[in-house]
């Protein structure tokens, strides 16, 4: 193998990858070849990841053992079910979009998850975690309920393996006995070599055909013998056991087999050719090391999880942008400033530690900083629990990943009036990637539950005073904030708080004619129509409650009422503007702007924003076509 120490900057030439434009180009080629073939697919993938950015460590890692399942299944016709979708980018090259890599991510460009839409190859659309087991079953269960002869395989990550979907998922599985196979990739693990040679024995000998007909034909001898098959099922767990960590996926129904050095391919193919011929739910455990053959990757895989595009000189290293601090950043400081004054303050975060900026945090609190894993719903049914003994928990999460948590939120914290603070990171356009991650509903789906109070702000100033807020209001709270960093607005580390449901205008005007109501991070694009039409615009700062004393001033005072929010249009902020104004029975006429009724696929962040209209010009536009026809 290969060890790559920095990025190529030219298109690497190749042997055999030229020539693979589908998996069955593949199957054409010798068996031999593929540890090359894996060699010139890793330099290519860092080729093109280091032109678009993205992920690549977890894509790294699975170079092996992508080339041994297409390699080893008629694909597209037998199903791979990828998790998550980091993984991916070595499925698609192989998988016809080679000459497309260089799209990935960008506006109309490759999608950086499977989408169905995008190839036969991509059998199920993923961007959240934990769903392939599922899928999968369902789609093995789909197969023979109509007599269709296919091999199904759920490929699916350490990580996403702590969700507890995945674990439903499992032992509905084992209890079909489904010819389904479910392959974890497991990169937290190191596996030595005499260990990994022992265990890729072993594993192989479990998984060929003659041990697996001698094991089948005992079954029916012992069928005959009483009690003799409960023993000998047992004697086998045991002595399987003994080794290797499968008893719990046994005991779900599966049969296990690993762990194995997920970067040898052509025993990967072996293992895998071999697993095709045994009947029922089955468990293969393999080994990889995230970032695999790019050295600086190795050495900090969660730094080089995702890397922007190259653009530095010193290509061994990602480049990092000099902007200034991210709203995560400011939370970050803020829980720790927090922290430092309020001994029952605990941190609570679903696998996103970093990503919502908390790792100082964890180092300096390690004892009231909690990282449940992938388990979003634990997460929050876990900080009612704190706070039923008088702690103040907040729950860093992502806009996107709180709706799987919904029930949670509703009956265990919002119903019981807990105080709970969520920290809703990722709200409203998240860029590059995609459908699955934009922080699109936040709005809607908080705003219909009894006792949250919901804050959207508008800089980094308001993010700090909001949090502060948030967390001394006795009851559940959502801070939203986007991604990326904001309007450049300096912030003091204080205590400072806001009054809750007041709105502050921001740029007045004499003229009568409209106001705009800007929720959140769109507030420079409310300024920039408003000073072009000599509008008033009002940084509203609360979705709930909202500030009725303003609404009840600008009622009927205006020939138009315009709303912007980041969110989707239905439910949202705009949404409870109109209620309120219907109570009143308003005369002005309203104008609701926000993230149309469609998924809003990946793409720059500001671009997207062109796109929808939600950018100066855009909300100009459409507030003088509304005035025109008015």
């Amino acid at each position: 193998m290969k060890i790559f120490e920095s990025i190529p900057t030219e298109e690497p030439v190749s042997k055999f990858l030229k020539g693979i434009n589908t998996p069955e180009d593949l199957r054409k080629l010798d068996k031999n070849e593929i540890p090359v073939i894996a060699d010139e697919l890793r330099e290519f993938l860092l080729y093109t990841v280091g032109k678009t950015g993205g992920h690549f460590g977890a894509g790294l890692g699975v170079i092996e053992l992508t080339l041994a399942l297409h390699y080893a299944f008629e694909t597209p016709h037998d199903r791979l079910v990828w998790d998550v979708g980091h993984q991916t980018y070595p499925h698609k090259i192989l998988t016809g979009r080679k000459d497309d890599m260089e799209s990935m991510r960008q506006t109309n460009g490759l999608a950086p998850f499977p989408v169905r839409n995008e190839s036969q190859y991509d059998t199920f659309g993923v961007g959240h975690s934990s769903t392939s087991i599922s899928a999968a079953l369902g789609m093995i269960t789909g197969a023979d309920s109509k007599n269709i002869n296919r091999h199904v395989t759920a490929v699916i990550g350490d990580g996403a393996m702590t969700a507890g979907m995945a674990y439903e998922a499992l032992a509905h599985a084992g209890s079909l006995d489904k010819n389904l196979l479910v392959i974890l990739n497991d990169n937290q693990m190191s596996i030595s070599e005499n260990i990994g040679g022992l265990r890729n024995y072993l594993s192989r000998v479990w998984a060929s055909k003659t041990y697996n007909k001698i094991r089948e034909s005992g079954k029916s001898v012992l069928t005959y013998l009483p009690g003799a098959t409960e023993f000998a099922k047992k004697a086998e767990m045991h002595a399987k056991g003994m080794i290797a960590p499968g008893s719990l996926f046994q005991e779900l129904g599966f049969e296990y087999f690993g762990p194995v050095d997920g970067h040898d391919s052509k025993n990967l193919i072996n293992i895998i050719e071999d697993l095709k011929h045994i009947h029922g739910p089955r468990f293969l455990h393999v080994i990889t090391t995230k970032g695999k053959g790019y050295a600086p990757a190795e050495g900090d895989p969660v730094g080089f999880h995702a890397i922007d595009k190259i653009k530095k000189a010193d290509l061994s290293s990602a480049d990092k942008k000099s902007t200034g601090p991210s709203y995560s950043k400011i939370f970050g400081d803020w829980l720790i400033h927090t922290a430092n004054k309020d001994k029952d303050l605990v941190a609570i975060t679903p696998a996103m530690g970093e990503g919502s900026g908390m790792n100082d945090f964890s180092k300096i609190f390690p004892e009231r900083y909690y990282d449940v894993a992938i388990a979003e719903q634990h997460s929050v049914s876990f900080a009612a629990g704190l706070a039923c003994e008088g702690l103040k928990p907040v729950v860093a999460i992502y806009s996107t990943f709180l709706q799987r948590a919904y029930d949670q939120l509703i009956h265990d914290v919002a119903i019981q009036n807990l105080d709970v603070l969520f920290a809703l990171d990722r709200a409203g356009l998240v860029g590059l990637d995609g459908a699955t991650h934009q922080g699109a509903f936040d709005l809607s789906y908080l705003r219909c539950i009894p006792n949250i109070m919901i804050m959207a702000p508008s800089d980094e100033d308001l993010a700090w005073k909001m949090l502060n807020t948030g967390y001394k209001f006795s009851g559940p709270v959502a801070v939203r904030y986007p991604r990326g960093s904001g309007r450049g607005t300096k912030y003091e580390k204080s205590d400072q708080t806001i009054e809750i449901g007041k709105s502050k205008t921001i740029l007045d005007s004499d003229k009568k004619e409209v106001v705009i109501l800007s929720f959140g991070s769109l507030l420079d694009s409310a300024i920039d129509a408003g000073k072009e039409l000599k509008a008033r615009v009002v940084d509203m700062r609360f979705v709930k409650p909202i500030d009725i004393n303003l609404i009840y001033e600008i009622s009927n005072n205006y020939e138009l009422i315009v709303t912007l929010e980041d969110n989707v249009i239905a439910g949202g902020a705009g949404s409870a503007v109109n209620e309120e104004l219907l109570e009143l029975n308003s005369s002005s006429k309203v104008l609701n702007l926000g993230l149309p009724d469609r998924f809003i696929e990946h793409g720059d962040q500001e671009q997207q924003k062109i796109m929808n209209n939600l950018d100066g010009t855009g909300v100009r536009k459409a507030i003088e076509q509304k005035l025109k026809s008015l």
